[in-house]
């Protein structure tokens, strides 16, 4: 009796099968000898989506072949992703701008003129533009009785000279020593205080009086200059200077 003995064959163990291994599969024998490389070029006609293939396949294929994808493989759920992408499109007529800064130049300002500084004047030069301007406002004042008055004519040249207590020449004169000074430069010698010359002269009333009497109150000594006009040298840190009489009973005396 013969016994026939069969042996049962099995199948080999496969990896479960899904949509996506579908897709993977048919991604695969499409794309086996493409590179991965792709590039998107923005064109005036649109948007151009090309693949660059490798330099070789790798089944000896020609270099730069680019198969087609048979998008009708791909799954449903493959293709919904397809459809749903985003496409970006450019019109033909596009254009670039930008905005360009408005730039304006200003003139700056002429730079400010040079201070000029001035050197400092000297004593001397100050001195004299002070007895200049004294000897101009005294003169504005000089009553119209002085032209023509040999007293007065004397007198006015000494306008400006300081007062000087005992002083009795140009250098700096007090009351009696600038009436006495002045008779002196016309011969007539008088006493040195104010007192002794009222006593050499003799007393006249206003009415009477002449440019060139002399005015004596209490103290103090001048020359009459006519109107209510006087010249005297009055008191400490003062000049020589014509003015008003000021004297409430002044007492009028004529020498000679």
């Amino acid at each position: 009796m013969t016994v026939s003995t069969t042996s049962a064959r099995h199948r080999a163990a496969r990896r479960p099968s899904t949509p996506l291994t579908e897709f993977a599969a048919a991604a695969s024998d499409q794309m086996g000898t493409v590179g991965r490389r792709t590039a998107v070029v923005a064109a005036s006609s649109g948007l151009i989506v090309s693949m660059l293939g490798s330099s070789a396949s790798a089944t000896g294929g020609e270099a730069g072949a680019l198969p087609a994808v048979d998008t009708a493989a791909l799954t449903a759920s493959a293709r919904a992703v397809l459809n749903t992408a985003p496409v970006v499109t450019a019109p033909v007529d596009a254009a670039w701008t930008f905005d360009v800064p408005v730039v304006t130049a200003e003139t700056p300002p002429p730079p400010p003129p040079p201070v000029k500084v001035k050197a400092a004047a000297s004593r001397s030069t100050t001195r004299a533009a002070a007895a200049v301007a004294t000897t101009e406002t005294t003169n504005a004042a000089v009553p119209q009785s002085v032209a023509g008055n040999a007293v007065l004519e004397v007198a006015a040249r000494y306008v400006g000279t300081p007062y000087v207590s005992g002083g009795s020449t140009p250098d700096g004169f007090d009351c009696s020593g600038f009436v006495s000074y002045v008779y002196a430069q016309l011969g007539i010698s008088l006493p040195r205080t104010s007192s002794g010359i009222k006593a050499a002269g003799t007393v006249i009333s206003r009415a009477d009086a002449q440019p060139g009497d002399l005015i004596w109150s209490p103290g103090h000594i001048s020359i009459y200059a006519g109107g209510n006009d006087q010249i005297d040298s009055p008191r400490p840190g003062k000049t020589i200077q014509f003015r008003a009489i000021w004297q409430s009973s002044p007492v009028f005396i004529r020498i000679g």
